[in-house]
């Protein structure tokens, strides 16, 4: 069977994905969906003159702003509806996923199926709405308060101003979110990480035109042009062998009995545990805890001169010794964190033992828990580590040579995350496809003898 899957797997090709019409209508939508979403990050909210805010952008720029601009694929330096980007909907469903696994009673409905799964949704899709309008409401009274060489950035300040922009932003979030699901029900992948891969993607031409521009000033040599262009290129093949690392555990299972005289035969399969199981959420989540105090900083004009937030703004600037060793513990944490929820070795192990399989020396039930635990954190000691180095390696780069912040270690990550796991979709729609064919030429063939 497996070298079967192989044998098509070799043999797919354009031809094929010629022949594949479901396939390319879906990959047509995805398209179009983006085309839609890039759009719409060039509307701007009402009541906001851009030259300004553009001026205090740059001002203000650095730190939490950048990441979010790169998240939200330069909305929130144009100012559009879509400033927020898909941020809160991410921020719920990781708020849904950590309440389900401490309330029992959102457990017990993430058991019932699919009816369970979409009362999660919806809760998750409430939550979204609740967020979205705190950020919102903080998104327009700060642009209020900002103040630029030219002015305030907010043409008519007031009450009609916030609820105008509360409105606007809320309703691109909201868009955002159920363009992420359509994409993802009726396209090819993940909606929501297509969307933040769109966004990255994007910028990524001015990225590298303001590399050469650094080099063109001299401020960077041809050669280390040449070098940071070779660092990237190994950066993204060792993100993907690591991304595609597994801990493959052999599981066995005996024959049995199956009917009054049917018996299955005894069969042995593996358990793969991906090395870097959290994905990009670690990184995320530390970049947001580390910059959120220059940000704030930044936000209220505190003079950098002293004072404990000054002092605190310092240390945090990206190549500073001590934001590096912070990224660093926080990555880690968040690694061990995530990847407890994702994958509990308890419920694993129960349902080996459920269905007969067992791992071989290792006795079915608590040693077999205990087993895959301590296999899972020796694997995420080294996903942690793998996640330390890929974030600090751009930082250092960004603090020594002052490169573009998309080169950084999160957009990285999931450029080619997203990258892989779309390309995986589309060659298992490619293997449907090609079974299918498979199939109805058996079928024809059968037909044919049974004609005779």
């Amino acid at each position: 069977m497996v070298s079967a899957v192989e044998q098509l797997s070799k043999n797919a090709n354009w031809g094929a994905f010629a022949k594949a019409t479901e396939l390319k209508k879906r990959i047509l939508f995805v398209i179009g969906a983006l085309l839609v979403y890039r759009l719409g990050t060039y509307i701007p909210i009402p009541g906001i003159d851009p030259h300004v805010w553009e001026a205090i952008f740059q001002q203000k720029s650095g730190g939490l702003l950048d990441m979010f601009n790169m998240f939200s694929g330069g909305s929130l330096k144009r100012m559009t509806v879509f400033a927020l980007s898909i941020m809160p909907y991410i921020s719920a469903s990781i708020i849904v996923q950590l309440a389900t696994a401490l309330s029992p009673k959102l457990e017990a409905l993430k058991k019932e199926g699919e009816s369970g799964r979409q009362k999660i949704n919806q809760y998750t899709r409430y939550l979204t709405v609740l967020l979205a309008a705190i950020q919102a409401y903080g998104l327009a009274v700060g642009l209020e308060n900002l103040q630029g060489s030219a002015g305030s950035a907010v043409i008519d300040p007031g009450i009609f101003f916030r609820i105008s922009t509360i409105i606007t932003v809320v309703g691109g979030t909201m868009f955002l979110m159920w363009l992420g699901e359509q994409i993802t029900s009726r396209g090819i992948g993940n909606g929501i990480s297509l969307i933040i891969f769109a966004g990255i993607v994007a910028n990524l031409p001015h990225a590298l035109l303001q590399t050469l521009t650094l080099g063109e000033e001299g401020q960077i040599s041809f050669i280390g042009i040449v070098m940071i262009g070779v660092m990237i290129v190994g950066t993204i093949l060792f993100i993907i062998f690591m991304e595609r690392a597994q801990r493959r555990i052999l599981v066995q299972y005996p024959k049995r009995q199956v009917g009054a005289q049917q018996m299955t035969e005894a069969s042995q399969n593996h358990l793969p545990l991906k090395l870097n199981m959290s994905g990009v959420i670690p990184p995320i989540f530390a970049s947001s805890l580390l910059f959120l105090p220059m940000t704030i900083v930044g936000f209220a004009g505190i003079d950098a001169s002293g004072g404990f937030m000054s002092d605190l703004a310092r240390y945090m600037t990206s190549g500073h010794p001590v934001h590096m060793a912070l990224y660093a513990a926080l990555i880690t944490f968040f690694a061990f964190f995530y990847t407890a929820i994702v994958f509990n070795p308890d419920e694993n192990a129960e349902m080996l033992r459920k269905y007969g399989g067992f791992i071989p020396g290792i006795r079915p039930g608590k040693n077999t828990a205990e087993f895959l635990d301590h296999v899972l954190t020796r694997i995420t000691v080294l996903g942690a580590a793998y996640l330390c180095f890929i974030c600090l390696l751009p930082e250092f780069l960004i603090s020594q040579y002052g490169l573009p912040f998309y080169f950084g270690g999160t957009s990285l990550l999931i450029v080619v995350s997203v990258t892989i796991d779309t390309v995986a979709q589309i060659n298992s729609h490619m293997l449907a496809h090609q079974y299918e064919g498979l199939i109805k030429k058996t079928r024809l063939a059968k037909g044919k003898m049974g004609r005779k």
